[in-house]
Parts: structure tokens; sequence; C-alpha cells
């Protein structure tokens, strides 16, 4: 087994930077404009979608009269400026990016965030610490399919196998392990199951490339749908 994964490929809402509660906000206050009844489920059953997935549900269950893509700039709109007055990073998120450099472990943003939100947080991450990106504007399908992480394995020319997948939502999680990353979930908004395929740890904080490798490595060599 390698030392280490040939890049490190992480989720950025709720994994990187905690920006869950402020997509919550904005989609609560978009469906009061309008009208509609926005619940705290309504909003955890939509973590990890792409973005026009969750404004189609918007569209349907909370009533906001607006094309699919104008509820996306909407809540976009609203998100980073919440981000421009505080960025909230994850309990050890930076500091596990900053060891990814140290080790010359690339690290790539995967997010159903479309760019404009990702540049933002990029912009605001430590310089260098990020070898690239893939948000959810630049991909034909969102998690929970693999593309984003294949697309981010690709753009480094490495294979999905040799990848460390962080996330912290089923959906994002579904997608990672069937890219065939090494997958390790940090729950945060939502309940993650420790299944096959992936090791679940309570947070980043403490954590290095080495050791999320090695174990979520272990688990994914013994689930018999891996091999």
């Amino acid at each position: 087994m390698r030392d280490l994964p040939a890049a490190l490929l992480i989720d950025m809402d709720g994994t990187v930077v905690d920006t869950e509660p402020y997509w919550m906000a904005s989609e609560m206050a978009l469906v009061a404009e309008f009208g509609g009844t926005w619940t705290d489920d309504d909003a955890h059953s939509i973590v990890g979608f792409d973005l026009l997935d969750s404004a189609e549900q918007l569209r349907a269950r909370g009533g906001v009269d607006l094309a699919p893509h104008a509820i996306v700039e909407r809540l976009l709109d609203s998100v980073i400026e919440r981000c421009r007055v505080e960025l909230p990073w994850r309990p050890g998120a930076r500091e596990l990016l900053l060891d990814a450099g140290r080790r010359e472990v690339p690290a790539v943003l995967v997010t159903m965030s479309w760019r404009r939100l990702a540049g933002a947080v990029l912009d605001a991450a430590p310089r260098g610490v990020f070898a690239g990106s893939v948000t959810g504007d630049e991909v034909d399908r969102g998690k929970p399919h693999p593309e984003p992480y294949l697309r981010a394995a690709a753009s480094l020319g490495v294979e999905p196998a040799t990848c460390l997948a962080i996330e912290d939502s089923p959906t994002g999680i579904a997608a990672a392990v069937s890219a065939g990353c090494a997958t390790v979930a940090v729950p945060h908004m939502v309940p993650v199951d420790d299944e096959a395929g992936r090791v679940v740890v309570e947070t980043l904080v403490g954590t290095d490339v080495a050791g999320l490798w090695r174990v979520a490595e272990g688990a994914r060599r013994q689930d018999p749908a891996a091999s």
C-alpha cells in the first residue's frame, strides 16, 4: 500500500468550510419571500445536492416561482455575502490542507457549489494549498454521480483509486466511493452511516493525510464490492 495518496480530493461546504448554515438560512429567506414554507428537514434533505437539483426542490416544495438558474444565483448572492463577513473554517480542515502541502500531496476542491462561491473560498485559503478545483457548474452530472471526483483525479493525471476523498454528506460520499476513491466521511449537518468502502471520523482535528489515507484504504480493502 502507498504511504500517501496521490492526491487529496476534498468537498467544500460542510467539510472545508461550515457554509451549510448559510445555505439553509438563504433557502429559508428565499422561500419565505415567495410565501412558502421550508423546514429544517427540507434543508437537511438537500445537503450535498447539485445546486440545480436543490433549486428544483425549492420550486416544488418551497413554492419559489423562479427559474432554477435564477434560484441558484439568488442563493449564491446570499451565501457569498455571508462568507465575506466571516469564512467559517471547519475544525481541522485548514491544518489538514497545510499538512497535505507539506507532504507534497496536491489537493483539489470538489464541490457542487458554483465557481463564484468556490473562488471566494479558494482566495481565502492559505496560499498554495489547492492545486485545482471542480465545481458544480463545470460538470454534466453532479454528486452523487462520480463525475466530479473522476474529473478531479483526471485534472492531476492520477487514478481515482490512488486518491483520498473527504466528504461530509451521504450524497458526496456516494460520489467519491463510486469514483473508486478511498473515502473518509466527516459527518456535519446530516448523519452518515459507517458502511463498507469508507471510514467515518468525528472530526478532522488532530488528523493528517497519512493517517486518514491508511484507515480509508484499509476500509476500502475490506469492502467486497471493491474487490
